[in-house]
This record gives C-alpha cells, sequence and structure tokens, in this order.
C-alpha cells in the first residue's frame, strides 16, 4: 500500500488547478488516502464532479493534470 507522503508526492498541484480542465484529485479520510474515480473541475472555490455538476463532499488533499488514457 502507497503512503500517505508516496500518494500526496503524486499529486503535485500547488494552488488552484485551471479552471478551463478537468483534473485528477486525492482525497483523504479516516481509512487513508485515495483517488476519485472520476475528474473534478474547481469552480467557486468548490471541488465538482466534472460530468454531474456535483459537489464533491470529500476531503480533497491533492490534485493533478489528468494522465494519459486516465480520465
Amino acid at each position: 500500500m502507497a503512503t500517505r507522503e508516496k500518494r500526496l508526492a503524486q499529486f503535485d498541484g500547488s494552488g488552484e488547478p485551471p479552471p478551463d480542465q478537468p483534473v485528477e484529485v486525492l482525497c483523504e479520510d479516516h481509512s487513508g488516502t485515495y483517488q476519485l474515480p472520476f475528474a473534478c473541475r474547481w469552480v467557486d472555490g468548490q471541488w465538482r464532479n466534472e460530468k454531474t455538476g456535483g459537489a464533491v463532499e470529500a476531503t480533497v488533499v491533492g490534485w493533478r493534470l489528468p494522465r494519459a488514457n486516465s480520465i
């Protein structure tokens, strides 16, 4: 299992992501860190599901631009 530090290092986005581009996000809860299985956008100060527009109800701890064939 990847450590928290290794996962965070893979999600190297800093600051706010580009508003016009979907990104991959890393979330964290009491069980550990996990990547959401869908792309997200940062909209008006809130993470949203790229396809549904629904708010992400998780603690996002990192983001990165999509990797090839991952979204």
